[in-house]
């Protein structure tokens, strides 16, 4: 009876050490090879939980003086199918959450690059902001300027050229152009053509 229980061990040492490449494989396979991998794993421990099994009963007929080394054999191998089991269902469980990332369109880091990513466009937001308020206080200063020098302008030959229904328009954009060229240094070419 000692030598089936000692057969039984040696198929379950070898069953085994497949069963821990395998659930160290499990993670790192994609698509149907990950689910083949998944069901082969799934039958092996089947395959190990009856090996267990066979041996317990040829433990229970081993003379009882003789039973407590096996017995204290049986224990250790009960411990190391359950470390088995819980270590495929922590394979199983990243196996899930990469299958739930990819149906979601998640990389598995989404969390973390959502948070970068949201922390990048607050920053050009503040940036853009930032040039928003400084332009519009240009903006502001040289409409101040335009203000102040529409009262003191004399155009007397534009007044001519254009006729009397053009004189504003061509004040404001003299004006316009005046002030931006001393708010931004830019150099406007004059140009006398009709608008």
């Amino acid at each position: 009876m000692s030598s089936d229980f000692e057969s039984y061990e040696q198929d379950f040492a070898v069953l085994t050490a497949e069963i821990t490449g395998r659930i160290g494989k499990v993670p790192k396979l994609v698509g149907d090879e990950k689910k083949q991998m998944v069901t082969n794993v799934e039958k092996q421990l089947e395959e190990a939980r009856e090996l267990l099994e066979q041996m317990e009963l040829e433990v229970r007929e081993i003379p009882p003086q003789s039973r407590g080394m096996y017995s204290s054999r049986m224990r250790s191998y009960k411990q190391e199918m359950g470390k088995l089991e819980a270590d495929f269902k922590r394979s199983r469980i990243a196996y899930s959450d990469e299958v739930r990332n990819e149906l979601l369109g998640d990389d598995g880091n989404s969390s973390e690059n959502q948070l970068i990513k949201l922390r990048e466009e607050r920053a050009h937001l503040l940036d853009n902001t930032e040039r928003l308020e400084r332009s519009s206080r240009r903006l502001e200063a040289g409409y101040q300027i335009a203000v102040e020098t529409d009262s003191g302008s004399n155009l007397p030959e534009t007044q001519i050229l254009l006729g009397p229904d053009k004189i504003t328009s061509y004040k404001a954009e003299y004006i316009f152009k005046w002030s931006f060229s001393k708010l931004f240094n830019i150099n406007f070419k004059r140009h006398n053509n009709a608008m």
